[in-house]
């Protein structure tokens, strides 16, 4: 299945905007031109405490070396009553060297959005839009015990308790997709 790059994944209250490299370097850069690629207002509180520039790297080497994976990552947008976007978050998929049937998800929602089941919602769409993979087979996620609504949303998106996560002190889930 060839992965459309630039569509938008629409859920009830989000629009899911695909990452692309050019709009990284704009963020990376601090150029101002964020906004206007992503058709969203940026709020004064971007980006995520997680969002670390060590992240726009890592995005950046995971698009140069697959980039059939294009799509995977997304800003994530609160589509507001008026009609415009805030950007409130981001999540993503990635691969590891050697799992190439095993994706990881992550995801961050800026402060004012959580405990709105934002993260859940988008999280959801996202695993539905790479369940479509037939490469994959099973996607995880990894949280610390300490974040009890980071493990609700992977509860939430069907995911199972899978053991002790790859970072020390962090838990992995897991949602089976397919037999590999």
């Amino acid at each position: 299945m060839s992965l459309l790059l630039r569509d938008d994944i629409v859920t009830t209250r989000l629009s899911l905007i695909a990452i692309t490299p050019e709009m990284l370097f704009s963020e990376k850069n601090n150029d101002g031109r964020l906004g206007k690629l992503i058709h969203c207002v940026i709020p004064a509180n971007w980006p995520p405490t997680d969002w670390e520039p060590h992240v726009l790297d890592f995005l950046l080497a995971q698009f140069a070396e697959n980039p059939d994976q294009l799509g995977w990552c997304r800003y994530v947008s609160f589509v507001r009553p008026d009609g415009h976007r805030a950007l409130i978050g981001a999540l993503g998929a990635f691969t590891r060297a050697g799992r190439p049937s095993e994706c990881e998800i992550g995801y961050s929602i800026l402060a004012p959005y959580e405990s709105q089941g934002l993260a859940t919602e988008g999280a959801m769409a996202l695993i539905d839009y790479l369940s479509g993979d037939a490469r994959l087979s099973s996607i995880i996620a990894h949280s610390f015990p300490s974040l009890p609504a980071s493990i609700r949303v992977m509860e939430k998106c069907g995911m199972v308790f899978d053991g002790e996560g790859e970072e020390p002190g962090t838990v992995r889930y897991r949602l089976l997709l397919r037999k590999s």
